[in-house]
């Protein structure tokens, strides 16, 4: 694979962008080829085995694109389909659970964490099943968050509607003396500022796009994969449809506007 290749991300719409975003402060000198597979979204109300073949698509999608790595942006494929991934792909591949959760186990002092996500995420368990592979011991606090979701793609996010909801979903966990919480959703990283208020001091919060960024940045550097060009890196984006809104809720997600986008189809 060409050290000068691209990072291929994929999600199944755009609050992967999160992810991007957080790679371009980790790693601002790397190419970038995102894929939004927005036609077939949500990948949570699937199955696994649909959801399996969704994220191989997606992730043949990027290979046939040179990307050096893939970093699947997506919970759900996370959950279902990483092991699938990192057997049949040519290329190594990171998802959005294990890194997080690595950060949470260590960030906590009280054997106390928190898991917020959408409602698919939290009745999937992943979170608490990679959480209690490292610690099994750990006392979790698994809470739906699901107009998180809403806050952000409507960019509500320091006004008194997004205090009111996050006082409503998180008051009580920090006096149940839970001191690290995970954003287990990459929309939340945008109302990371609200939530780390409601939650005070005493409670560290873990966000699960940068720390993927950086464990992208660790696999890259120990396997020698790390580009050798300066500048900024060129960043390209699919989408699998191009929805009315795409263009303001994306730039949102990303923080700038997106350019070089192109619609493209994959599967059947």
């Amino acid at each position: 694979m060409a050290v000068d290749g691209p990072i291929g991300v994929f999600d199944s719409g755009i609050g992967g962008l999160t992810v991007v975003r957080a790679l371009q402060a980790e790693l601002p000198h790397e190419d970038i080829v995102y894929f939004g597979d927005t036609a077939r979204l949500p990948y949570g109300t699937k199955s696994a085995e649909t959801i399996a073949r969704f994220a191989i698509e997606d992730a043949g999608f990027l290979v046939e694109r040179g990307v050096k790595l893939v970093v699947v942006a997506c919970h759900s494929a996370s959950s279902a389909a990483l092991e699938e991934l990192v057997r049949s792909c040519p290329v190594p591949v990171l998802g959005v659970i294990e890194p997080g959760t690595r950060a949470l186990v260590a960030a906590t002092r009280s054997n106390r964490v928190a898991v917020i996500g959408t409602a698919l995420t939290i009745a999937a368990g992943a979170y608490e099943r990679a959480i209690r592979a490292l610690r099994a011991d750990v006392q979790i606090v698994a809470k739906a968050t699901p107009l998180f979701v809403s806050l952000a793609e409507e960019g509500w996010l320091e006004n008194e509607v997004a205090e009111m909801t996050a006082r409503r979903y998180l008051d009580g966990i920090a006096a149940g003396g839970v001191d690290a919480l995970l954003l287990g959703c990459t929309h939340f990283p945008l109302l990371i500022q609200v939530i780390t208020r409601v939650l005070g001091e005493g409670v560290r919060v873990v966000d699960s796009s940068a720390e993927t960024a950086r464990a992208v940045k660790e696999l890259l550097d120990a396997r020698g994969l790390a580009t050798s060009r300066e500048g900024r890196g060129q960043l390209k984006f699919f989408l699998s449809d191009i929805a009315p809104r795409f263009e303001t809720v994306g730039a949102r997600f990303l923080g700038a506007p997106l350019e070089d986008v192109t619609r493209a189809t994959v599967g059947t």
